[in-house]
């Protein structure tokens, strides 16, 4: 019942439904309070509903954005509570009373001064918001930007305004009930005197030098920065925030270039977004303000995604475009016919070359270089299940994507299927449950799917934990445990050791990377994965979400793999272990191996997951898998060769390309100087003719 709740109030948890529930249910109480009435009645409900509110803005709850579609806003339900406060006064026959005077007069004045404080707030923000936002920029020495704000007066400001209103709600309260109008006029002067303070201090902070410079100055300050380092590579990425993960995979990429890097995004919340990097980061979400940044020395230009504001840097000729994508799959994404407008595509494999070619969508072969998979460098191949250590199987399922092809995702039709079968497998297995971040965003179908799935692997380790024959080594899991919390606690300090960056303004200006400390992050990251397998039994069940542990990792921890087609099977197949694909559609097992490559070496498993048992076999006798041959031509094919790596090959491939453009760009130059040369000497062969037709003007002017 609560858990239904819970989701249709698209809450987070029990604590912000009963928060939620207090705060709806006081409204109706202070009014019954107010028509009784009774001071001490009213007082609690008024404390119920201020803390569930503030409970709930503290939460970043869902229902308070909702309450403010309905019109019922934050400002609206302070405003009732205080007209609520009127007519308690009057039902106290107060109404002759100066307090009764002075309440209206203070509410009245304290929401005259909403509009100024709520103007200087967003006039702070507009004005602190660049046109160009940086990370790893040197503008610190090209133009002042000055601190930003205290985060006190910005951070939930309108919230903290209103609350001001919190003396004078009390002092009225008091005065009522003692009969007292002194208490209620100083709680009054309290609130209209802090109100008005709150206003005034924010006022130097929308002129003058507590300003950043105009967007004129900033963008000459940009362009000072790119004539100095100038750019060779470029990775433009536009996108939601959500999205971030498709950029992020390809930081560490463009840390290894030869040449000269530069990532380029169009949304602030893509750079709020970006994981840490030593790369320049330029943000420019106007694209007239990209379209006149100076990336003359760029000559090569990597997208990450297919999207409409690709535009506004394919527009630039001086450059050579590539596709690159964001994964490797068999989905049709991998073959969208947008990528024809680039000048090159780099797929990992020869199949990649081979989709393209089968689905004919006018990608030119001559234009597909095979670069391999730099990302996959992580993933560690396998070798075999380790003594004395049950096998480990990662259930990885895609996302239900937005067309509601049921072939998307195995979660809906097989998920609970295939977790109830591994769990109760014997011999056992350990299960690692890890959904695509995106399941259930537009399917509540996959989100409850999701609910139940992780209900089943917690249920199934709490009923492990309880099996005498699983046992579980405290003391090594009790050291792991206090390695990740100093950990943790040293990597929360090295977070803050970058400055308290209060706004895009002064993280630009803060945002040259310490690549000492980044190297640190580096390897504390690497320690925290490797205390955190050791903090529990690795006989242990785990549903594992959130960005930590990493994909890559739990396949490094796992014999096999379930999962659906995308990109995680193409992947996985890096490690060579064995693997299992769900025909969720059910269109065959010889259609599904004919319509996607990466399954061909794949356990192919109906929405009954009764194939599961020739998985598990394989993983625990790898020398009688009839797949292991297939699994490693497929490898070859889907992810090209091992040598040479797949960074030389990147980089060897980003050469090429430059030079192309390069001559490109030779080349015309050559054609414009060889046209000025040719109108140069028509303009030379016309000019003698028209000087000796004037000077015989001149002559004839001069003698007449």
């Amino acid at each position: 019942m609560i858990s239904t709740a819970i989701r249709v109030a698209r809450v987070g948890s029990a604590a912000e439904l009963a928060a939620a529930v207090l705060m709806v249910a006081g409204f109706p109480a202070l009014m019954l309070a107010a028509l009784v009435p009774s001071v001490p009645a009213f007082a609690a409900a008024a404390a119920v509903t201020y803390l569930a509110d503030h409970y709930l803005h503290r939460k970043g709850s869902y229902l308070i954005n909702r309450l403010g579609k309905v019109r019922a806003g934050l400002s609206i339900r302070f405003l009732i509570r205080q007209l609520l406060l009127v007519l308690l006064l009057a039902r106290l026959s107060l109404a002759d009373n100066l307090i009764y005077y002075g309440a209206i007069a203070c509410f009245i004045a304290f929401y005259g001064l909403q509009a100024p404080h709520g103007a200087l707030v967003q006039l702070i923000r507009n004005r602190r918001r660049m046109p160009v936002a940086t990370r790893n920029v040197d503008l610190k020495s090209r133009i002042r930007i000055p601190d930003a704000p205290p985060r006190r007066l910005l951070h939930r400001s309108a919230e903290k305004m209103l609350h001001l209103d919190l003396a004078a709600v009390v002092g009225i309260l008091l005065a009522a009930q003692l009969k007292s109008s002194l208490i209620g006029f100083i709680g009054i002067g309290i609130t209209v005197a802090l109100a008005t303070l709150y206003v005034l201090t924010l006022v130097p902070y929308v002129r003058g030098r507590k300003i950043p410079p105009n967007a004129e100055r900033v963008l000459a300050a940009v362009d000072d920065w790119l004539g100095e380092y100038q750019p060779e590579t470029v990775l433009y990425f536009s996108g939601s925030k959500d999205s971030a993960y498709q950029v992020n995979m390809w930081l560490d990429t463009m840390e290894k270039l030869d040449s000269k890097p530069l990532i380029i995004l169009r949304e602030r919340a893509i750079l709020n977004n970006l994981a840490p990097t030593t790369v320049p980061v330029i943000c420019v979400p106007g694209g007239v303000h990209l379209m006149n940044l100076d990336l003359s020395t760029v000559r090569v230009a990597l997208y990450a995604a297919n999207v409409g504001k690709n535009i506004h840097l394919l527009r630039v000729p001086t450059m050579k475009h590539v596709f690159i994508g964001h994964g490797d799959s068999d989905k049709l994404a991998s073959v969208n016919p947008f990528s024809k407008v680039y000048d090159e595509v780099w797929t990992a494999g020869r199949a990649g070359r081979d989709r393209y070619a089968i689905a004919d969508v006018g990608v030119r072969d001559d234009d597909i270089v095979e670069v391999g998979r730099p990302q996959l460098a992580p993933i560690q191949p396998w070798q075999g299940v380790p003594e004395g250590r049950i096998p480990t199987v990662l259930y990885a399922p895609t996302w239900e994507g937005w067309d509601g092809n049921p072939g998307n995702t195995s979660i809906v039709l097989a998920g609970e299927n295939i977790v109830r079968k591994l769990v109760a497998a014997d011999p056992p297995v350990r299960v690692l449950y890890k959904p695509h971040p995106f399941t259930g965003t537009v399917s509540k179908e996959a989100g409850a799917a999701h609910q139940r799935i992780t209900a089943l692997v917690r249920k199934a380790a709490a009923e492990r934990a309880m099996d005498p024959r699983f046992v579980a080594d405290t003391a090594a899991q009790a050291q792991a445990k206090a390695e990740l919390d100093r950990i943790e606690a040293r990597l929360a300090q090295l977070s803050g050791a970058g400055g308290d960056r209060g706004d895009e303004a002064e993280a630009t200006r803060e945002g040259l990377v310490d690549v000492a400390r980044h190297e640190e992050v580096a390897r504390l990251r690497a320690e925290w994965n490797d205390a955190y397998w050791r903090s529990f039994p690795d006989w242990e069940h785990r549903v594992i979400t959130g960005a930590e542990p990493r994909l890559y990792d739990c396949f490094n921890v796992s014999d096999a793999m379930v999962s659906d087609i995308s990109s995680v099977v193409s992947d996985f197949i890096a490690s060579g272990k064995p693997y299992a694909v769900t025909d969720s559609a059910e269109v065959g097992v010889e259609e599904f191996k004919r319509n996607n490559t990466a399954v061909r070496a794949a356990v192919i498993l109906s929405n009954s997951a009764k194939e599961l048992g020739e998985l598990l076999s394989a993983v625990r006798d790898p020398a009688a898998d009839p797949l292991a041959e297939d699994r490693k031509e497929l490898k070859q094919y889907l992810l090209g060769p091992d040598e040479p790596t797949s960074l030389e090959q990147f980089n060897t491939a980003v050469a090429n390309l430059a030079l192309k453009a390069e001559t490109r760009n030779v080349g015309q130059q050559s054609r414009d100087a060889a046209a000025l040369a040719e109108a140069e000497t028509e303009l030379a062969n016309a000019v003698p003719g028209q000087r000796v037709s004037t000077a015989g003007d001149t002559d004839g002017v001069g003698t007449g």
